[in-house]
């Protein structure tokens, strides 16, 4: 027989294998399964990105729609993807785990991709080609081929959303945080997990967007669909290998318990002392109560109802939650200013991979013989961001720590420098666009390229770029290190929603700045024809909106304190037979 020290040192807590049973140390886990993951990712980043940054050049130019109305799609699509990264989470956490999870959603995302290959293909599936430097003049896409490229994007959307939140946690899941060794590998596998993503967005606008332009959407969009296919055979090899976690429950379910329990209890009078309240989590993982958001902590109240008919003691999440959930809820809620002011910065970085794609369309950008696809533009984006983060790593950090004592900036800080460089990169976008549409009122604003260098384009997307760098980095860290302990998934989702939002939200100044300037007849700043409209006052408006939200951050950084947890020793609840004693 196997003596209980033994079992601790080959077996993993909380984890199995793929028969259901204890996961050995010495056969599941570790480096080489947690990079089998990586494969899927790095598809993922492929197909998102490489569809996203050169989209609106198709839709305007194959599809023949506007240019605001090609934007907005542009965002929608990637506005959606980041939000059903929530309803991923959810399914991963509550009923599928995180393998399924991601094995299902890459099926999803290949069929897509497939099917937007073969809709790119088929002449049928396009309106004919039109030679018009005027889109005003060419046949717009018909309702049918609308729907069928609608039903390939959001096919992808719903399995980058899958796949997006579960494949980093499912590479976390190979690793034993309690073991010093796989802890370390644990940190290897975050920094090559960001790596991953900047080589799959690095190869998106570089190699991708150049076989689309040069040699076929139809090949791009195929070649990223083999990869997934490859990637998902690639995964599901190391089965096997596999530490598992049990699905333990979706965070959004314990929230909306506390709300309903709450809402139910709200005529119910407040004890004055805490012991009154009810808690059944362990002594160590406790949560101090707090006196913000009083009204929540009626749900903790225990009262007559919780009792059956023969007095019996009964706990129902939904009529009663223990004072430690009712604190982890409190602790997401006050994440939200700092979630709120966050938003504004993706509407930004919107912009990069829409109007910026088209103004780079209608700008020189050819060195020698060589053309540059003009969303491979982002390429700089890119490398702003690898830049950043080597520069924040080897310097800033070492600099900080040798003269303050600390290992860098807070993640607060971190978002604020984040959110101050896009407006700076929108203040830049403003100041060039007024200059390339002075060029174009100066030689025509039909013409197809104009005298007038891509690279001026180079600020704003290094200057959006960095700031990326800076604030992904500072959300990530904010919302995991700063959300309760049983909430991380949720935290992340929240992260991403940020996202999600800041597209929608890019999607709905569009429509809004095009209605109200483009009346009467008259062209507006977003419209058709990006060389008739004033980009650079939407640009303005956007920098002024990122300058207002970045002083807005700033007070709710200044209220925001963070809360740890702590334990109560005052304080023990146990419920027993018919009654509810208190030890204090």
């Amino acid at each position: 027989m196997v003596a209980e020290g033994e079992m601790v040192s080959w077996t993993v807590a909380d984890a199995v294998d793929y028969k259901g049973f204890p996961a050995d140390r010495s056969k599941t886990g570790g480096w080489v399964p947690a990079a089998l993951s990586l494969g899927i990712e790095i598809c993922e980043r492929l197909s998102t990105m490489g569809i996203a940054v050169n989209l609106v050049t198709y839709l305007g130019g194959t599809m023949h729609l506007p240019s605001a109305t090609s934007a907005n799609i542009v965002t929608d699509f990637m506005g959606t993807s980041f939000l059903l990264c929530l309803l991923g989470g959810f399914l991963a956490d509550s009923f599928l785990g995180r393998y399924r999870t991601i094995a299902i959603f890459a099926t999803v995302q290949t069929f897509g991709t497939g099917l937007l290959a073969i809709s790119t293909k088929q002449p049928q599936l396009r309106p004919p080609p039109c030679q018009a430097t005027d889109i005003t003049k060419c046949q717009h896409a018909s309702g049918i081929q609308m729907g069928v490229l609608y039903i390939s994007l959001y096919l992808i959307a719903l399995g980058t959303g899958g796949l997006k939140s579960s494949v980093s946690g499912f590479g976390t899941d190979q690793f034993d945080e309690k073991d010093e060794k796989e802890k370390t590998q644990m940190a290897y596998f975050f920094s090559r997990f960001f790596f991953v993503i900047s080589t799959g967005t690095l190869m998106a606008v570089t190699v991708l967007v150049y076989i689309q332009d040069e040699v076929g959407r139809s090949w791009g969009y195929g070649i990223c669909s083999i990869c997934m296919f490859t990637a998902i055979l690639i995964f599901l090899s190391g089965t096997r290998r596999y530490r598992y976690k049990k699905c333990s429950g979706s965070p959004i379910v314990h929230i909306c318990q506390v709300v309903v329990a709450a809402r139910k209890k709200r005529k119910v009078e407040l004890p004055s002392s805490t012991a009154s309240l009810y808690e059944d989590y362990p002594e160590e993982s406790r949560i101090q109560r707090t006196y913000q958001f009083r009204c929540l902590d009626k749900a903790s109240v225990v009262t007559n109802t919780d009792y059956s008919e023969d007095g019996a003691f009964v706990s129902n999440p939904w009529t009663l939650c223990p004072v430690t959930r009712v604190e982890e809820v409190k602790m997401v809620i006050r994440l939200l200013p700092i979630w709120a002011t966050t938003i504004l910065f993706w509407s930004t970085y919107a912009q990069m991979i829409t109007f910026s794609v088209e103004q780079a369309t209608t700008m020189q950008r050819s060195i020698g013989n060589f053309k540059i696809p003009a969303a491979s533009l982002t390429v700089f984006f890119v490398a702003a961001i690898l830049i950043t983060l080597g520069a924040y790593d080897r310097l800033i950090i070492p600099l900080l720590k040798k003269r303050k004592g600390k290992p860098g900036f807070s993640n607060l800080q971190l978002i604020a420098i984040g959110l101050f460089l896009s407006a700076l990169g929108m203040a830049s976008a403003s100041v060039v666009e007024v200059k390339r549409l002075a060029v174009a009122k100066a030689n025509g604003t039909t013409g197809t390229t104009l005298p007038i260098s891509v690279f001026y384009l180079i600020p704003q997307f290094f200057l959006v770029g960095s700031g990326e760098g800076f604030m992904y980095t500072g959300q990530l860290d904010f919302f995991i290190t700063q959300s309760p302990k049983g909430m991380k998934t949720m935290s992340t989702g929240l992260f991403l929603t940020t996202l999600s939002l800041g597209f929608f939200f890019s999607s709905l100044l569009v429509s809004i700045v095009k209605a109200a300037t483009g009346s009467n007849g008259k062209h507006g700043w977003v419209g058709e024809n990006i060389n008739k409209g004033r980009l650079d006052c939407f640009y303005g408006l956007l920098a002024a909106l990122s300058f207002i939200n970045f002083g807005l951050f700033l007070l709710c950084a200044s209220w925001y304190k963070r809360k740890k947890a702590k334990q109560v020793p005052e304080m023990e609840i146990i419920v027993k037979g018919s009654s509810v004693e208190e030890k204090l």
